[in-house]
């Protein structure tokens, strides 16, 4: 074994193996067929191995070989590869990635976001992407999605989708890409065998990107990332450190385009994983890990033009921690039935509240705009009084179960609870039942009725700022959902068409509280229902050819305006040593009528192409492109005030990886 293989493995530590790997998770990108492209076990819907054909839940899994193909960055982008998921710009700042999700688009975080099955969601904003923005994919074993309600066995925020995202485990690979807008990677997995059946493995990734310009050149969007991950483990434990520090400067922040807006972000997690039984009876495992996220971010809100003295930037300087101990049980209880049952317990706080500023008068112990109040940089003032209320415990407890039972050869069902304690805030019961029937090989039948919710965040709760006012009591956001899906499968074809209501309640939203309309309060607001279908398939054209596709039809309009209708393709062909991906994203217009500003962005689509070249098993050459065309438009944010956040334009890469 060489020494950098040795080095770099001694440098790592374990991640938690907690969801399925495939069998040729390892082969090649060029060995694999289409057949095992497809054939993907997945536990994330229902913490037993399923297949696509067997899971009672809308799901959707990419393996590191697919992800490659689709020529992305970040794990974010594949959405706009999953029916009923779009990802776009826009937000509170501009370049942080935000969801749509079966025609919801909102700010809160209803899509609960994994790494390896620790929650990236937290107590102050709720929404992963504000502290973890971008992951990149060259670390990526595979990405597992919900489509639909999971709070039977995730709890909040798995209200609308799950996302687990899966490190590599098993590789020896360093991977080295440049690219338009000053992009530039390095990206490096590594694993060794230490003593006594202990594997060490590490992934480190670092990503710098000049970006590209915007506003006439005003500012750019630079992307700075780094990812750590270090491991050890054997048969019985598991043990792992995995860091995230991210910087979106410039860009749009607040609705403050500046080249001195400043956001950067840090995820910080620390775990250990014990294996107390596992046989052919009984399968317990406990968890426990420690996660703290900060975040610096200031925005202008003002420019010196309009001011005493310089311009006037603000945002949060914050800290949230989640402390969380999980035991899971799973019990073969026979041939027929197999019984999941767990309990975790949770101890998350906001644990710093101040405030990110370029104005502040530490006499009146707040912002005025004045000139003895700049402070001529961008400061955080520590223990801001206004803020202070923000610091919240978030102490929660929950026990679920699940019971598989085949009652036939033919007929399967599910029946799953979860119960939720939030101290001080709410108590939530999610159900969720399931019945799947094997019409014959080829054909099968879903019907899946679940429930989620979503508890409110610190900033909700107790925001108090000079435009929003929190409120203490509010309840859970929650939605009752019904799936009945019909899935078709052969060799070498799979097709699913899901047919989903769901029917949401309490949904949190800013309310006016003065006549202008100058300042706003959290309220549960509304309910609402949303129906649609979702298509989506694989097809074998050729022995070197295949075909994906995916299409999303609401038939209510969005809540917060999205995207009615979207669409996806894509096509590989495989010629000797080269392969070829070509994709395509469309989107339908989106059309929002205002006072003095009507957004209209018409329907487009974005193109995107990957080139592989693999001469041997060792090296690997590839040119991806986003964006192809470089098509122009716009995302709708309502805080801009033209409602228009660009997107991004043609972005293309070249790598080299070597496999040793």
């Amino acid at each position: 074994m060489s020494f950098s293989r040795k080095l770099f493995g001694f440098l790592s530590i374990v991640s938690v193996p907690c969801f399925a790997t495939t069998s040729t998770s390892q082969e090649d990108l060029f060995e694999l067929s289409f057949e095992e492209l497809l054939d993907v076990n997945i536990e994330l819907a229902t913490k037993t191995d399923e297949t696509r054909a067997s899971v009672p839940s809308s799901i959707t899994v990419f393996n590191k070989q697919h992800i490659k193909l689709l020529g992305v960055k970040s794990a974010y982008e594949l959405m706009n590869f999953v029916p009923g998921f779009q990802n776009t710009r826009g937000d509170w700042v501009g370049a942080v990635p935000k969801e749509h999700t079966r025609g919801i688009y909102l700010d809160s975080g209803n899509v609960l976001v994994m790494i390896n099955g620790q929650r990236l969601n937290e107590s102050s904003f709720g929404k992963a992407s504000v502290y973890t923005p971008f992951i990149p994919v060259e670390i990526i074993e595979r990405v597992e999605f919900i489509r639909g309600p999971g709070s039977a066995l995730y709890g909040s925020n798995a209200f609308l989708g799950v996302m687990n995202v899966v490190t590599k485990k098993k590789d020896n690979e360093l991977t080295l890409s440049v690219g338009e807008h000053g992009f530039a990677q390095v990206a490096l997995s590594a694993i060794t065998e230490l003593q006594n059946d202990i594997s060490a493995y590490s992934n480190i990734a670092l990503v710098k990107q000049r970006g590209e310009n915007y506003f006439n050149g005003e500012v750019k969007d630079p992307l700075r990332s780094q990812f750590i991950e270090l491991g050890l483990r054997n048969k019985r434990f598991d043990l792992n450190f995995r860091q995230s520090v991210n910087e979106l400067n410039e860009f749009i922040n607040l609705a403050g385009v500046s080249p001195n807006n400043r956001h950067k972000s840090e995820n910080r997690s620390v775990s250990i994983v014990y294996h107390w039984i596992t046989d052919d009876e009984w399968n317990i495992s406990s968890r426990l890990y420690k996660v703290t996220h900060e975040i610096n971010s200031a925005g202008l809100i003002a420019p010196a033009e309009v001011l005493p003295a310089g311009d006037f930037y603000v945002g949060p300087a914050w800290q949230s921690s989640d402390l969380n101990f999980v035991t899971d049980f799973a019990w073969r209880y026979s041939d027929a039935t197999n019984v999941n049952f767990g309990i975790e317990i949770s101890r998350a706080k906001q644990t710093e509240a101040d405030i990110y500023t370029s104005y502040f008068d530490y006499v009146l112990g707040d912002t005025y705009i004045v000139p003895d109040a700049y402070l001529g940089e961008i400061r955080t003032v520590t223990n801001y009084a206004r803020f202070q209320p923000l610091k919240q415990d978030f102490n929660s407890s929950a026990v679920y179960t699940q019971i598989k039972h085949k009652y036939s050869d033919n007929l399967t069902f599910f029946f799953g609870a979860r119960y939720d304690y939030v101290q001080d805030i709410d108590k939530k019961l999610s159900p969720r039942v399931a019945a799947i029937y094997n019409v014959n090989d080829e054909h099968t039948l879903k019907l899946q009725y679940g429930e989620s919710f979503r508890t409110p965040v610190s900033n909700e709760l107790n925001s108090n700022d000079d435009v929003t006012i929190g409120n203490s009591e509010l309840k859970s956001e929650s939605i009752k959902t019904t799936e009945l899906v019909w899935h078709w499968q052969t060799d070498q074809n799979q097709i699913d068409v899901v047919l989903f209501n769901n029917d949401l309640s309490d949904f949190i939203n800013l309310v006016p509280i003065d006549v202008v309309g100058s300042r706003f309060r959290f309220e549960n607001e509304f309910s609402t229902s949303m129906q649609g279908v979702e298509l989506n398939g694989n097809v074998t054209l050729t022995n070197e050819s295949w075909f994906e596709f995916g299409y999303t039809q609401l038939f209510d309009e969005p809540f917060n305006p999205s995207f009615k209708r979207f669409a996806v393709a894509a096509w590989k062909q495989q010629i000797g040593e080269l392969q070829v991906s070509l994709n395509a994203n469309w989107r339908d217009t989106v059309d929002v009528p205002g006072i003095g500003v009507h957004f209209v962005q018409k329907a487009y689509v974005i193109f995107g192409s990957t080139f592989v070249w693999q001469p041997s098993s060792e090296h690997q050459w590839r040119l991806e492109a986003q964006n192809l065309l470089d098509k122009h438009y716009n995302v709708f944010d309502p805080r801009m005030p033209t409602g228009e956040v660009p997107a991004a334009g043609r972005q293309v890469r070249f790598s080299y990886s070597w496999k040793f």
